[in-house]
Formats: C-alpha cells, structure tokens, sequence
C-alpha cells in the first residue's frame, strides 16, 4: 500500500505511519561543532565522487553549498534518499554553519578547496572546464 511518498511495508510492524517509526535509527544528537563538520566532510566528499543515487545527492548539497546559484541547489527532500548515517553528516555540517557568527563559511574555508574542485568536475564539467 503507498500512502504519500511511504510504502507500509517499510514500516517497522506494528507502526503506523503516523508515528514515524520507519526502520531508520531515529537522530538523536548531531554534534555541530568544528571538528564534527570537518569530520563530516571527510565522509561526505568521498561518496560525493562516487556513481549512485546517495553520491549524487551529497555532490549537490556540497555544490550549493560552494555557489548554488551557478552549481545548482539543494532539494531538502533529498534527504529522504540518503542513509540515516550520511544525513547526519549533512545535518552535523548544517549545524556548524548555522551556529557560526563569524559570517559565511564555505568548504574551501575548511580546507578542502581541491576536493570540490574534483567534485565539480564530476558533477558539473562544464562549470569546471576553463573558459576560453
């Protein structure tokens, strides 16, 4: 049976979907420091250069991120297509970014400046390639 965008057989018996009780660990704490964030994105980049479904999503959320405007933007419900442990650590970057007052911060600001470069040229060639 599909009932809005689940399936009831991806329930957990005995759950209605009322109660979201899906078969996903539930988040409890995401820790939005600095180091957590930067911890994230070590995960993050490698699936982001990989060929699926999930790595396409991160790819994009790390694209708007870098220049949504000319990369593309993030879909919130992309979210519901990536594992509990990888939204997390989208979350867990999410987090740092919005606590931090000392104005914007961007991944090359963190240090990884030439991961998205590799990211964007696998995602968006054209935006990579040099203009001539």
């Amino acid at each position: 049976i599909r009932i809005g965008p689940f399936e009831a057989e991806t329930l957990a018996p005995g759950c209605r979907l009322d109660t979201l009780c899906a078969r996903r660990k539930p988040m409890t704490s995401v820790p939005t420091d600095y180091d957590s964030a930067r911890a994230a994105l070590t995960r993050l980049i490698p699936l982001a250069m990989g060929d699926t479904g999930q790595a396409r999503r991160v790819a994009n959320f790390l694209m708007a991120w870098w220049n949504g405007p000319e990369l593309g933007h993030f879909e919130i419900a992309d979210m519901f297509g990536l594992d509990i442990d990888v939204a997390n650590d989208i979350t867990s970057v999410i987090g740092f970014l919005g606590q931090n007052d000392r104005g914007a911060v961007y991944i090359d600001g963190l240090g990884f400046a030439e991961e998205m470069q590799d990211v964007i040229a696998l995602w968006r060639p054209s935006a990579s390639a040099p203009q001539t």
